[in-house]
């Protein structure tokens, strides 16, 4: 039987630690921690060592988004997954630029949040559909002939820049396998190419870079 995933919770309302805790233990999850604020959320991190971290932004001390890249940063550190009321495109690029693996608000469906902290504990992206769809706008306007030499200074060739385009979109590597008709093999393969190319910590981190430089089309 596999381990239930350890999560801490970082949101400074009490009340609003007290739900989630009680939707991610009926949820399957281990909540080994929760923190009002982001400095004493990242020794909490060092600490019990979780998994995944639930990050809001609003938070006093340490914002969520320098937090985010601090625990991005830290060795064996845990995935972050934003839960906030922001739907800004700044919040949501700044978030997946500093390192986040999963973006959701507070005003959507429990289970958004639980199949994100599922994808972070195994390494994937989920983006709530709403900030999916931010993304590919975003995406799409950077297609625009405003930004035509950001697009031909792109490193990637054309399939990795298909296969960066469908993680921007939350897609998963099982997913992007199906997509293109390639093996799951040959996704894994092309992620970590795009990863070093991009010089990108991660697949999170890896969209984000992509969006602001133009190479997704």
């Amino acid at each position: 039987m596999n381990e239930p995933i350890r999560v801490i919770i970082v949101e400074d309302h009490a009340l609003v630690r007290t739900g989630l805790k009680t939707a991610l233990r009926a949820g399957g999850f281990d909540v080994v921690g929760e923190a009002a604020d982001g400095v004493s959320a990242e020794e909490l991190a060092i600490r019990v060592r979780p998994d995944v971290a639930v990050v809001d932004l609003g938070l006093p001390g340490r914002n969520g988004i320098e937090l985010v890249r601090r625990l991005s940063e830290l060795e064996g550190g845990p995935r972050s997954v934003v839960l906030t009321t922001r739907d800004d495109d700044e919040s949501i690029l700044a978030s997946l630029d500093a390192g986040a693996s999963g973006y959701c608000f507070k005003s959507s469906a429990e289970a958004g949040l639980l199949d994100a902290l599922r994808a972070a504990a195994r390494g994937a992206t989920y983006l709530d559909p709403t900030v999916a769809g931010v993304v590919y706008a975003k995406a799409m306007s950077n297609a625009s002939p405003e930004t035509p030499k950001a697009k031909s200074a792109s490193p990637l060739t054309n399939r990795e820049g298909e296969i960066l385009a469908l993680i921007a979109q939350g897609e998963g590597n099982a997913a992007i396998a199906v997509e293109l008709n390639i093996s799951l093999a040959t996704v894994k393969t092309y992620v970590t190419e795009i990863l070093r190319k991009l010089s990108a910590s991660d697949r999170a981190h890896a969209a984000s870079i992509g969006l602001r430089r133009g190479f997704i089309s």
